[in-house]
């Protein structure tokens, strides 16, 4: 009877680890992500500052690589999809006769909006860590990387009273967006952080001798789901 118990004890032993030696082997972390951002805007010209709220909205789906035996280091490879606004004094406008763009500041100048809105589809590139294993989704996590997006649509609108100007096809943006993410946290809850590493506008997107750059800073929340 012993011999029978112990015989079914190390059965079920060797089929616990086969079972748990096939999950590992299948073990990743592929993810779907929800982020919710505060822009800012760094590297501004002289006298252009950011007024009222300006949030971003975040969305994508993340493909992890284990790439080590515990599975707890990876490398994330994803698509999404990204809505910011930015509220600040920069007019952007253009010039009839010639078609080219304008910019300028609004200071003295009365208006009721000033904003400006992008839409990104992006692809995020991470090197992660994580505390997880194969049975929970509670882990802490580190992740970093870039994010190279384009964007695809912007729009550009200034309100004053009796006065509305909406520019979207601006030659001077740079569509080909560059950034560098930081997000860490404990299990669905993470902070987020995005720093743009090249400006939104080229060299000839200019107010007087200055160059109109800005780069965009974001800082939020990410919430990730298996």
């Amino acid at each position: 009877m012993f011999a029978i118990m112990s015989c079914f004890s190390q059965s079920e032993t060797q089929v616990d680890n086969a079972k748990k030696t096939a999950l590992d082997s299948l073990y990743r972390e592929d993810q779907f992500y929800a982020g919710f951002t505060f822009n800012l805007l760094w590297n501004t010209p002289s006298d252009i500052s950011q007024s009222g709220f300006s949030g971003g909205l975040h969305l994508g789906y993340t493909r992890d690589m284990p790439i080590n035996k515990r599975r707890n280091v990876a490398i994330g490879l994803g698509l999404g999809y990204s809505i910011n606004t930015y509220g600040q004094n920069l007019f952007i406008g253009e010039d009839i006769e010639t078609g080219q763009s304008i910019f300028s500041n609004l200071d003295g100048v009365d208006f009721d909006k000033n904003k400006f809105i992008t839409h990104l589809v992006e692809a995020p590139l991470e090197f992660r860590w994580r505390t997880s294993v194969p049975n929970t989704h509670k882990f802490w996590r580190i992740y970093t990387g870039l994010r190279i997006g384009y964007l695809y649509y912007f729009d550009a609108k200034f309100e004053q009273p009796g006065n509305q100007v909406r520019q979207t096809k601006i030659d001077e943006l740079d569509r080909w967006r560059v950034g560098a993410t930081f997000t860490f946290g404990w299990n669905t809850f993470n902070f987020h952080f995005y720093y743009s590493l090249n400006p939104l506008f080229n060299g000839d997107a200019r107010i007087g001798n200055e160059r109109v750059g800005l780069n965009a800073a974001k800082i939020g929340l990410m919430f990730y789901i298996l």
